[in-house]
């Protein structure tokens, strides 16, 4: 397996979670004690990846201060600063951070926590130019990331209005590109941003159009732990989660 890196989406203030981000990023909330970015570093490094791009924004200044305190050991985790995060959604961050998907890398969004194991089964799943890491319950609600799945787990599409016959899955927040899937998306999001009106889009939304020409593998982690962080509630799951 080639050195993988990884992108984390950490641009906005996370408003769902307001007053908690009145002055803080969402991604240095306190989940049982340590802030979400730090878990997901922490993750990150106990599954061998290293290399570690955070795309930042709203108060970029505290996400450096809590690099320069818990991780002044690496200089391979960097910041690549978000200027327009409040005018853009998280294709523009991903657009910033182009020159780092130049070979297999990880994209995870900024408010997911998850274990090292679950990075893991994701790593070791079968090559594909993109695998979207995904999850199953009963029921789907309003702001779950909804997929379709074709009968061997290709991926058919990715939204949040994924009629309700034909969800299979959601999204967990986490994606693999390799082989040619780096190239794919970069192109994607490139001719994406070309139209103004896509400033506004989330990543998943070229993933979903990449899924349409049969690019798009998904890989279970059910049973493994992850938390999508949104609402104030959340935080609280999350901490269950990951008390040890």
């Amino acid at each position: 397996m080639n050195a993988v890196k990884a992108i984390i989406l950490s641009a906005g203030q996370g408003r769902r979670l307001l007053p908690l981000t009145e002055n803080s990023p969402k991604c240095l909330l306190s989940v049982a004690d340590k802030p979400v970015l730090a878990w997901q570093i922490d993750a990150l490094r106990a599954a061998g990846v290293r290399d570690i791009s955070i795309v930042a924004g709203f108060q970029v200044g505290q996400i450096e201060a809590l690099l320069r305190t818990n991780y002044a050991d690496s200089d391979r985790i960097r910041v690549v600063f978000n200027p327009f995060y409040e005018v853009a959604d998280n294709l523009a961050s991903c657009w910033l951070a182009r020159n780092v998907m130049d070979d297999d890398f990880l994209l995870l969004n900024g408010d997911t926590v998850i274990e090292p194991a679950l990075l893991l089964q994701v790593l070791n799943s079968p090559s594909a130019p993109i695998t979207l890491s995904v999850d199953f319950k009963e029921s789907y609600d309003a702001d779950d990331m909804k997929v379709q799945l074709d009968a061997n787990g290709w991926v058919k599409q990715v939204s949040k209005i994924v009629p309700p016959s034909d969800i299979d899955a959601e999204s967990i927040g986490l994606v693999y590109f390799r082989e040619q899937g780096p190239v794919y998306f970069n192109q994607a999001v490139e001719e994406a941003l070309r139209h103004p009106a896509e400033l506004k889009s989330w990543y998943l939304s070229i993933i979903d159009s990449l899924a349409r020409q049969r690019l798009v593998n998904s890989c279970s982690v059910k049973g493994f732990r992850w938390c999508e962080i949104d609402f104030i509630e959340d935080l609280a799951r999350a901490g269950m989660l990951f008390t040890k």
